[in-house]
């Protein structure tokens, strides 16, 4: 944005003026004071009751009758050892169509997950990987025992609830569109011999199904349609048969062949002769993605990104792709959902300690960790990356501009990064002169700052951003996570789009920065709470890596923070450069003030905690497609892009209105739920205006629903919005485990470990306190330390960090604070690569004496979807460590 700012260390420095020199009566600084806060646990969460940790609070679950009771939708932090706790029991009530996921942190160990019915008797047991998932056929009482065969691990029990409705039975891939009683099968004849193999049809009446086609050496499609076929079929595979109301009485019979063909689909994935059994899927033309984990990207419909796909992902109709530069700590080259989406980057980091790869600034933008120990990085810019333009292609999840690409800048590494560094890879980026000797092929159209610094003014560095703006380049950056209105930077420099963050509703996220210089806002996430109920805290999904074992695995996992709402706006830019790409800065300043970029939020017009408002996507790329003196055909859009009923929602708002040249109408508004309504109490007579949606949760049980409202346009495709809706008490207040408060500072060889506080949780919160603190910078973090290994923050233990897990902001305390509040939460990460669900991030964390491990070593992981144990009162603190 082109306007005034004033610098903040001018205005301190005026205020100083103002007060003149202080005399004698002023009083004097104190020496030593109080810090103190509360830490928030992800409701929903729960821990294990018996963890390693001696002083954590102990409660056996050693036997089926000690099993602790669990809430239906839960995510549960664990500890297993075969030698001295070889057994964990659980008991919830399941919904049909629930699944139990386990991940295991450590890869090495051989656990085992177990579904057993309310009488003992197993139903279903997973051993195979780290990631192990049961679904949950029939609703009832259940147990869950997890068992270590071998080695010790923390673990994580997911009890999701994902896709349609709890009550109606469906499981979250009876959702998807398949044909029933078929399956697409691929055999592995090594397993057999291949004299022995026989063909096609041999080898599936042997399965008791029928082959319709294919080959042997390929893919082949077999049949079990037909209620005979389905009994022969499952009888073959030893599948038990469905109970007479298995998914509910008046289930619909297509529902129990589908489910009948998902359970012969799991029963085919364990054999030794089948490479892969998967649904025979049915694909609209459609430009929605179907990734995998797509469904967990909350975030996109919020800004109407799937309206804008019909429009554009991000190139140009000649096929040439956007480029947002992302500078920061580099990108995992080598991450599948990021393959082909990159461009040639660089490294700026000079100082060869920080850029932890050996050397200075070089052609490789590769990011080898900010952390000098495995599993301590923060792997920031793979994950900014993936929201910017991860791929659509199936798997994984996507990014907003997924035909855009991405041109990796290494700046930040262990321990931060300068802002030299910094500037020289935005000079690279516009295309200016830079320490490389080089500059792009293409200069970057966008370039994506997630970093900052409170009060860090400098006239060199606004130079620089104005020289990138007068080259066209537009300048996107992180308002910042310290709750505060004191302008950050880069984000507040002239020229700059600031961007703060919104939760899952369209709310300010706690943590985000406010004030006269931001922008516009965008999905940042709250990991300290689960609104839509699926079992997984409201972060941003995006691309991540592993790398406990020392070596580098692509994952993907929930962060929150300004960083993650900057690349919505970068990538939205990218889409609207797509259209019109000769749209200069100053055209998106006046786009964003007319107010033909966002959603209003907040008091009408601009204000300082959303900007001009929540980016739009499809109003922003039809805003640039008229600039550029193209006018779109009419669309409609339809805002909030989704609805979430918590237990005390009964009626929730949507604006139907028409974006683009040219007449359309609404033609008709529907739902496919009956305990939902939609009615248009200030419409016009094109069916556009207000709509009010009221859900009615009589006779429903407790638990979550799944729904959406479909709003069909006279022109152009309809318009679905999911709608969630949660029955009963809102998700008991979340435990992450008996937490380790860490004040930190860095010394002169290495971390100092200032105060330490402990305690468990009261009530989904713990009250810390630091006493006798001195006047410093310092970083603040909290974990459990359930494997009793000294370190808080291992995989699959809770983690957090003030303001935000991210790339760490220091605390600088010059006297007494009791607003240092933050969150935490269990570790996992959705899922690896080619797994079905989730994964521990297993960063390493502080130890919890004198520390021995860098600052560093806790960078912003993600806060997604690991739970923690049952409370007792407030810890005490541990005392201070000298």
């Amino acid at each position: 944005m082109t306007r005034l700012r004033t610098p903040a260390a001018l205005a301190l420095s005026l205020a100083a003026l103002a007060c003149g020199g202080g005399g004698s009566d002023s009083p004097p600084l104190p020496t030593t004071f109080t810090l103190s806060g509360h830490i928030a646990a992800t409701a929903g969460q729960d821990v294990d009751g018996d963890v390693a940790d001696p002083v954590a609070p102990k409660t056996p679950n050693d036997t089926r009758d000690e099993a602790q009771q669990l809430a239906p939708v839960t995510t549960l932090g664990g500890f297993a050892d075969a030698g001295t706790d070889p057994q964990d029991w659980y008991r919830a009530t399941l919904e049909a169509g629930q699944t139990v996921v386990m991940d295991v942190a450590d890869t090495a160990a051989s656990f085992e997950l177990c579904l057993l019915a309310s009488d003992g008797a197993t139903v279903n047991c997973a051993t195979a990987g780290a990631n192990q998932v049961i679904p949950v056929a029939a609703a009832g009482q259940y147990y869950l025992r997890v068992t270590a065969a071998a080695g010790v691990s923390n673990y994580a029990l997911t009890l999701g609830v994902n896709g349609a409705a709890a009550s109606a039975g469906a499981a979250p891939h009876l959702a998807l569109p398949f044909v029933p009683g078929e399956i697409v099968v691929r055999f592995r004849d090594d397993a057999l011999g291949v004299a022995s193999a026989g063909d096609l049809p041999q080898r599936a009446a042997a399965l008791g199904l029928t082959a319709l086609a294919g080959a042997r050496g390929r893919a082949a499609l077999l049949s079990m349609s037909g209620p005979e076929a389905r009994a022969r079929a499952l009888a073959a595979l030893g599948v038990e048969p469905l109970a007479p109301d298995a998914l509910g009485a008046g289930a619909d019979p297509v529902l129990a062949e589908k489910w009948d063909t998902l359970r012969a689909i799991a029963a085919l994935r364990r054999r030794a002769d089948v490479e892969s059994a998967d649904p025979n899927f049915v694909f609209q033309p459609a430009r929605v993605p179907t990734d995998t984990y797509y469904k967990y990207q909350w975030h996109y419909p919020l800004i109407s990104l799937p309206q804008a796909w019909d429009v554009t992902r991000g190139a140009t109709e000649a096929g040439t792709a956007a480029i947002v530069a992302v500078v920061d700590t580099g990108v995992f080259l080598a991450h599948p959902d990021l393959s082909g989406q990159l461009v040639t980057g660089y490294d700026f980091i000079r100082d060869p300690t920080m850029a932890n790869d050996g050397n200075g600034i070089d052609p490789n933008p590769d990011d080898p960790g900010d952390a000098a120990t495995p599993g301590g990085s923060s792997w920031h810019g793979t994950h900014v990356a993936g929201t910017v333009a991860a791929k659509a292609d199936g798997s994984g999840v996507v990014g907003v501009a997924w035909d855009a690409r991405v041109m990796p800048l290494r700046a930040l590494g262990v321990g931060g990064g300068t802002s030299y560094d910094i500037v020289q890879a935005v000079s690279y980026a516009a295309g200016l002169a830079n320490d490389s000797g080089t500059v792009p092929a293409t200069r970057a159209a966008v370039v994506n700052l997630s970093l900052g610094c409170q009060g860090c003014f400098s006239s060199t560095e606004q130079a620089v951003y104005t020289a990138a703006r007068n080259a066209g380049v537009i300048v996107v950056a992180a308002a910042g996570n310290e709750a505060s209105s004191a302008p950050g930077y880069p984000a507040a420099y002239a020229g700059v789009l600031s961007v703060s963050a919104v939760d899952m509703k369209g709310a300010k996220a706690p943590y985000s920065n406010t004030g006269s210089t931001v922008d516009l806002a965008a999905p940042g996430g709250n990991t300290a709470v689960d609104l839509d109920g699926n079992g997984y805290a409201d972060g941003v999904l995006s691309t991540l890596v592993k790398d406990t074992t020392g070596t580098r695995e692509p994952i993907y996992a929930f962060y929150q923070g300004t960083s993650m709402a900057a690349p919505h706006v970068a990538g939205v830019m990218a889409l609207m450069k797509s259209v019109c790409p000769s749209l200069a800065p100053a055209a998106i300043d006046q786009l964003l003030q007319a107010g033909q970029l966002t959603r209003d939020l907040g008091p009408a017009g601009r204000d300082d905690t959303f900007g001009w408002g929540l980016v739009d996507a499809l109003k922003a790329v039809q805003a640039a497609a008229t600039s550029c003196g193209a006018p779109l055909p009419p669309s409609l859009s339809v805002t909030p892009g989704r609805l979430d009923f918590g237990p005390a929602d009964a009626t929730l708002q949507l604006q139907a209105a028409k974006v683009g040249e040219g007449a359309l109408t609404v033609t008709a508004v529907s739902d496919d739920a009956t305990w939902l309504t939609v009615t248009a109490p200030g419409v016009d007579a094109s069916g556009l205006g207000a709509y009010a949606a009221a859900v009615d949760r009589t006779g429903l049980a407790d638990g979550r629903y799944a729904a959406k409202i479909t709003f069909t346009p006279s022109v152009g495709d309809p318009v679905v919005i999911p709608v969630t809706l949660q029955v009963g008490a809102a998700a008991a207040a979340g435990d992450a485990g008996y937490l380790y408060a860490l004040l930190v500072r860095e010394g002169v060889s290495g971390p100092e470990l200032v105060k330490q506080w402990s305690g468990a949780a009261s009530g989904g919160s713990y009250a810390f306190r630091f006493d006798g603190v001195s006047a410093g910078t310092y970083y603040l973090v909290a974990g459990s330390d359930m494997n009793n290994d000294g370190y808080i923050c291992d995989a699959g233990e809770s983690c957090g960090a003030w303001p935000t897990l991210g790339v760490l902001t220091p605390l600088g305390a010059s006297g007494p604070r009791s607003d240092l509040d933050f969150s935490v939460a269990f570790d996992p990460a959705v899922a690896p690569v080619g797994a079905a669900a989730g994964a521990p991030v297993g960063v390493r964390g502080l130890a919890r004496q004198p520390a021995t491990k860098g600052v560093a070593g806790l960078r912003e992981r993600q806060a997604g979807a690991f739970p923690g144990p049952g409370g007792v009162a407030s810890g005490a603190a541990r005392g201070d460590v000298p």
